[in-house]
């Protein structure tokens, strides 16, 4: 029985420095730089699009304070398209990483209820008033309610945090959160605020300015630095709990520190542009048939790619003909619901398929 320690250690190595090889062989090399050029170009496609269109020469001349356009490309579609990056790139992370840790490819940021729990907060501000008397106390009450909502979580999970406690304390918290919404909205007397909170609910990044940039900015830099210095932690956890407990990882510490990142980013989100979904859900997705089932590998192209499709989907918001400009938190659903229910299937095909 001693004696099989080390062939085990000796195996899980080979077993990595075999992930490595594969890897360096895969086209997810070039992913990377692919996805920093597509951002680019959906970066400079948004600061030209809007009510009036904008050439190329244009959109730099207003980056640069130059003519009379200089306060629509700053003013306006800059701060729009800064926290279009700083979101997508903030859920995508949020899910590779929640995936990582769950080993689920279903899973995503709302598991914790930290987005309804945030969008709770917001709309207890608004519909008591306090966002019109104190405009920074909607997005702190997102953010504390985020906090809070994953403080209930790891209480309730108890010294254990088991996945499964975690998981089904995370299901209690979206569904309170979304019913103690529900309630605000059916109760309010006033009408307008009625249609602010649905509008809020809906998720847009539209008339936001660089306060609202300068907000999210350093919650989401806070959050990306946690998910991303467990990217190690996370390729360990792949082999299995107990894998990882032999090899060092502190499991329980690494959960929390998951957690709180996500926590953090996707509360500061949510304050700031409402409730976007399935961002996180699908950028992961996209990437990890070109980089392979390493959640390590998985993080940064996860983030990449959630920019890219933030940034896409708010580009199409307007050109979409309509009356008003179409919600981008609308658009990313009717996009991700879809393909959420496509991952159910093949995971059942999958599943089914499986030798008993």
């Amino acid at each position: 029985m001693p004696a099989s320690g080390p062939p085990g250690e000796a195996m899980d190595g080979e077993r990595a420095r075999t992930v490595e090889e594969a890897a360096a062989h895969r086209p997810g090399r070039w992913l990377v730089p692919a996805l920093v050029i597509l951002l680019v170009a959906f970066s400079a496609l948004s600061l030209m699009l809007g009510p009036a269109r904008l050439t190329p020469a244009a959109v730099m001349d207003g980056l640069l304070g130059n003519g009379g356009v200089a306060v629509v490309v700053r003013d306006i579609r800059l701060p729009r398209t800064l926290l279009a990056i700083i979101i997508g790139a903030t859920l995508g992370l949020a899910g590779a990483a929640l995936q990582g840790l769950l080993r689920n490819p279903l899973a995503a940021p709302s598991v914790f209820g930290a987005p309804q729990a945030a969008a709770l907060g917001a709309v207890v501000v608004i519909y008591f008033g306090y966002a019109e008397v104190y405009s920074p106390a909607l997005p702190l009450a997102a953010i504390a309610a985020s906090f809070l909502s994953v403080l209930v979580v790891i209480l309730v999970a108890g010294e254990s945090a088991s996945l499964v406690v975690l998981v089904l304390a995370g299901l209690a918290i979206s569904s309170l959160a979304g019913a103690a919404t529900s309630l605000a909205i059916s109760l309010s007397p006033n009408a307008f605020a009625v249609t602010e909170i649905v509008f809020w609910l809906m998720g847009s990044l539209e008339d936001r300015t660089m306060r609202h940039v300068a907000l999210v900015s350093p919650f989401a830099l806070v959050g990306a630095a946690l998910l991303l210095s467990q990217g190690g932690a996370l390729r360990t956890l792949a082999l299995g709990e107990e894998a990882a407990r032999s090899l060092g990882v502190d499991v329980r510490l690494l959960r929390l520190a998951i957690v709180t990142g996500v926590a953090v980013g996707v509360g500061a989100s949510v304050a700031v542009a409402g409730t976007i979904g399935f961002v996180g859900l699908v950028a992961p997705h996209i990437v990890r048939p070109l980089v392979g089932h390493d959640p390590r590998r998985t993080l940064v192209p996860a983030a990449l790619a959630g920019a890219v499709l933030l940034t896409a989907a708010d580009c199409a918001v307007r050109v979409i003909p309509s009356a008003s400009e179409v919600k981008v938190g609308v658009l990313t659903a009717i996009v991700g619901v879809p393909f959420f229910l496509y991952i159910i299937l093949r995971r059942r095909a999958e599943l089914a398929g499986a030798p008993a």
